[in-house]
């Protein structure tokens, strides 16, 4: 009987000890807390340190955060309205802050384009051989005595507008035997279009080509150039007037 009761209270002696292995020991800091005091000086060297600023900083207004601001306003109450929610939240809340970004730049490109457009167009339409300068050629064409201007200007000796007159004077009498219909608006490509006689046209195109090459060249004749070009010119002159 002893032998079947010993297995038994070895066991039970061994519990007690594996019992005392699962207590977990707690260990209490019981050292004196002592005050740690801050001066003046050390509060001025945290104030002084931008790390340690966290006062937040005005910003003045000015008409570029105004415009912004308006249209910002100005969408939120149309979407407000148009969707019915107080206040916009994910994807359109991001498009209600950029939009108004979006239609600035537009708004400042329009206007720059505006402004080179009205600054430049003048400064190319002088420079475009196909554009001429209307209203001093209505004048010439319909009051003035075109041979008389181009005697003066061979006096002078400037050729160069010696042959603008020339010029001027086929066109005077092109629209004289109604080969072509003159326009204040319209442009020398628009006269050799309009010309259906083939060989008046060949012959057009070379003093339409000689005139914008001396004129909106600026091309600086001699006499002898002059009387070159001008040759071709009396050319058509005869071709006109025995047209028809």
């Amino acid at each position: 009987m002893w032998t079947r009761l010993l297995p038994i209270l070895l066991l039970l002696c061994c519990v007690p000890a594996l019992a005392q292995n699962d207590v977990v020991s707690v260990k209490y800091d019981d050292t004196r807390l002592q005050r740690i005091t801050i001066d003046e000086d050390d509060l001025s060297t945290y104030r002084s340190d931008e790390k340690f600023d966290y006062t937040l900083e005005k910003t003045e207004n000015t008409w570029l955060s105004g415009i912004k601001n308006w249209l910002y306003n100005l969408l939120h109450r149309f979407f407000e309205w148009i969707f019915g929610v107080e206040k916009a939240t994910g994807f359109l809340s991001l498009f209600l802050r950029i939009l108004p970004y979006i239609l600035l730049v537009i708004l400042i490109y329009l206007m720059v384009r505006f402004f080179v457009k009205s600054q430049v167009s003048p400064f190319l339409d002088s420079k475009n051989p196909n554009t001429v300068i209307l209203t001093e050629e209505e004048r010439i064409i319909k009051s003035e005595n075109i041979q008389d201007l181009i005697k003066e200007a061979l006096a002078n000796k400037n050729y160069r507008l010696a042959i603008r007159y020339y010029y001027l004077y086929i066109l005077k009498l092109l629209s004289n035997k109604e080969l072509i219909d003159w326009q204040l608006q319209k442009t020398n490509d628009d006269y050799l279009h309009e010309l259906s006689n083939g060989s008046l046209k060949k012959a057009f195109a070379k003093a339409t080509f000689l005139y914008d090459y001396v004129w909106y060249g600026e091309f600086q004749l001699d006499e002898s150039k002059y009387q070159q070009a001008e040759r071709t010119f009396k050319a058509l002159q005869n071709s006109i007037e025995s047209h028809g």
